[in-house]
């Protein structure tokens, strides 16, 4: 082991939401000892940044399972008065055409709560020690092989360990480093986010739901909520005829938007979402990008990913960050479970590489379920359904929704005791890419 005190060394690239709670779960969920765990972000300071982000109630119950309690409080998050997740209304009549609810979640904590993503971010960052998140290191490319891994950033330093997470976004280094013929693919679908003050809003919109809002029309959506914190957020998605490589050269990720372009798009909707946009203050821009399932999530032995390193969905159905939180309890309790199985002895690389695929077998088939969902929703957006006027395919889409409990329910320590009960072991681990030479 690289460690000098002579435990497993992890290095997590990215010290997001996905790279925090790995880190959080290897450290609580696992007893290996002296386990030594470093995340390395590209950032160079960590701020309160970013647009909204919803959890689930799997996501919330992840997070009281990982001790992040401080996340649940009604202060950081919100959860609609009414219980009811979110309600989706016509574009241009505002009538509710359907409600989301909550199957079985008994515990109101659990219900599906908004937040701005750096509030999140914060409270998740209260449970890493400070001292083992390495700011400034973006991650340019990343090696393994039999005695470890190695990650490399753009100022020209390394960091070597034992155990790899590639917890570093839809753009993932890692995954390119041993997959590098993965390619993502635009969806057709651009999103203009803002979050601001509520009081902005507050008052200023006649009828202004108290609960959190979908707005659907014939191509484009609208989206709006309150979050924790007294904060407000705004979500318009729109449809870019443009190709995935004009895509990519005109609009990047977190671009400042025109806002009198959003205001333009949704000035013939309902008085509702005309006066929002009216009163939203800028614009951020978000194209939305999917890619494929992989076909392992264990590179080299001693590497895996998590997030959307590991399924790049598009951001569907408000699932990242649950899908994140889930990845990384179940990463931490295939550490655990494998470290058990020793009795005391030392982790040795078969270990390492036993806990990955038992991960994997766990986390891919849930969320290929949902990467299947996504590309055929994909493709009924851009195919040919007959006769039916815009109204009439928006109806059809408005009363043929995806029920989604099985995701935003999912158990994530239920759905992992089963797999450890039929678990086989080591499945297959491909030598992908030059640099993974086992």
């Amino acid at each position: 082991m690289s460690n000098n005190n002579n435990g497993p060394r992890v290095l997590i690239a990215g010290a997001g939401i996905a790279g925090l709670a790995a880190a959080i779960s290897l450290a609580r969920q696992t007893s290996i000892p002296n386990l030594d765990i470093h995340l390395y972000e590209q950032a160079p300071e960590l701020l309160e940044i970013g647009a909204s982000i919803a959890l689930s109630p799997n996501g919330m119950r992840t997070l009281e399972k990982l001790g992040v309690h401080n996340a649940l409080s009604d202060e950081v998050g919100f959860r609609t008065p009414s219980g009811i997740p979110q309600v989706v209304r016509h574009w241009k009549t505002n009538q509710v055409h359907s409600v989301d609810t909550h199957v079985n979640v008994p515990d109101p904590r659990h219900h599906t709560t908004r937040f701005h993503r750096g509030h999140l971010h914060a409270a998740l960052l209260e449970h890493v020690p400070r001292e083992n998140i390495h700011l400034g290191k973006r991650t340019v490319r990343a090696e393994a092989d039999h005695k470890g891994v190695s990650l490399y950033f753009d100022d020209g330093t390394s960091a070597y360990g034992d155990i790899l997470i590639g917890a570093d976004g839809i753009r993932s280094k890692v995954r390119q480093s041993f997959i590098p013929e993965y390619k993502l693919r635009f969806s057709g679908k651009v999103f203009m986010r803002s979050t601001f003050d509520a009081s902005l809003v507050e008052g200023q919109v006649p009828n202004l739901p108290a609960d959190s809002v979908h707005w659907w029309g014939p191509k484009d959506t609208f989206f709006a909520s309150r979050l924790g914190k007294g904060q407000y957020t705004t979500v318009g998605a729109y449809n870019d005829p443009r190709s995935t490589e004009e895509v990519e050269q005109s609009v990047t990720w977190d671009q400042e938007g025109n806002v009198e372009f959003l205001r333009a798009r949704y000035k013939d909707w309902n008085p509702i979402v005309k006066r929002l946009t009216e009163l939203t203050p800028y614009t951020k821009l978000y194209p939305n990008y999917t890619g494929d399932a992989l076909s392992t999530w264990v590179l080299a032995s001693r590497v895996t990913l998590i997030g959307d390193a590991a399924h790049t969905h598009g951001g569907a159905f408000a699932a990242g960050g649950s899908l994140a939180l889930d990845d990384a309890l179940t990463l931490g309790l295939a550490f655990g479970h494998i470290f058990k199985q020793l009795k005391g002895q030392a982790l040795l690389d078969k270990d390492i590489e036993t806990a990955l695929e038992l991960y994997s077998q766990d986390r891919q088939p849930h969320t290929e379920r949902l990467l299947r969902i996504v590309h055929n929703q994909i493709t009924n957006d851009h195919s040919d359904t007959g006769n039916l006027d815009a109204e009439e395919k928006l109806l059809f889409r408005l009363q043929n929704r995806a029920n989604t409990a099985w995701l935003s329910e999912h158990d994530a320590e239920a759905a992992f005791a089963a797999t450890v009960a039929g678990f086989t072991g080591k499945q297959h681990v491909e030598k992908i890419g030059p640099s993974a030479t086992l």
